[in-house]
């Protein structure tokens, strides 16, 4: 589904950036502005500054006039508005409507067809309020549902970008989402024979300090054997734990070094 991110009487250029920095780290770069109290937020230095390089979505962001323009072509409205009203669309919790609605939305086109999925011009668009009023009645009415993220309910104030930034990264996890990026190379676990050869330097070091007798082994190899094949050892490990029965040997009294492998 196409998503829009629409932010109605913005007042703080500020929160224009950091919108666009919320979005794109989501992947999403559809935004349009209604009637900003900037007309020249988008190129306002603070805007930018706190876009921090999200300045493609800045690039791309549309300003109207009023919220008719920016809704054009979307078919699902969400408000985000926390005042309680009397009147007005359901309330509800962003994961459970997400799912939802993706559920409909794959029902839908199953019993339409493949061409009429191609041809579907459905959309989401996600609504914010002006940061000092809200969301006017008259807008969320417009909408199918108003989507109320989960908070201390002692103090649920959040920053519009904030706000915004909780709403995207829900929508994209919905849709799937993105894996994770691992911080660290990911380690080369020892071999088979990388395994046997550190064990055999780590017999012949037990031995020489009078840990295991050879005479009477037990199972103290086989079990450690088991111990490090459940520990998944990597090279580097091999190397330190070689690296501990070499000195084991050479602290040990009258005994000789093996030769190295």
């Amino acid at each position: 589904m196409k998503t829009r991110f629409i932010l109605i009487n913005t007042s703080h250029a500020g929160n224009v950036g950091a919108a666009a920095r919320a979005m794109k780290t989501m992947g999403f770069d559809d935004l349009v502005l209604v009637a900003p109290r900037w007309a020249n937020v988008l190129r306002r230095e603070e805007t930018i500054q706190r876009a921090s390089g999200a300045t493609d979505v800045l690039k791309n962001c549309r300003i109207v006039d009023t919220l008719d323009e920016a809704l054009d072509g979307m078919s699902h409205l969400c408000a985000t508005a926390m005042t309680p009203r009397d009147f007005g669309p359901p309330t509800v919790r962003p994961r459970e409507h997400f799912q939802s609605l993706l559920k409909q939305e794959l029902l839908a086109q199953s019993e339409q067809g493949l061409e009429a999925e191609k041809a579907s011009s459905s959309g989401v668009a996600f609504l914010f309020g002006s940061e000092r009023f809200g969301m006017a009645n008259e807008d969320v009415y417009r909408c199918h549902v108003c989507l109320s993220i989960p908070s201390n309910p002692q103090f649920g104030s959040l920053n519009l970008a904030a706000a915004l930034q909780v709403i995207a990264y829900d929508w994209r996890e919905a849709l799937g989402g993105y894996p994770v990026q691992s911080a660290t190379v990911a380690p080369s676990l020892a071999d088979a024979a990388q395994v046997a050869g550190m064990l055999a330097h780590l017999e012949q070091a037990l031995v020489a300090i009078d840990f295991l007798d050879p005479q009477a082994p037990k199972k103290l190899m086989p079990r450690l054997n088991q111990l490090f094949n459940r520990a998944g050892v990597t090279q580097e490990e091999i190397h330190i734990l070689r690296g501990m029965a070499k000195m084991m040997l050479k602290a040990a009294p009258s005994t000789p070094l093996p030769e190295s492998h």
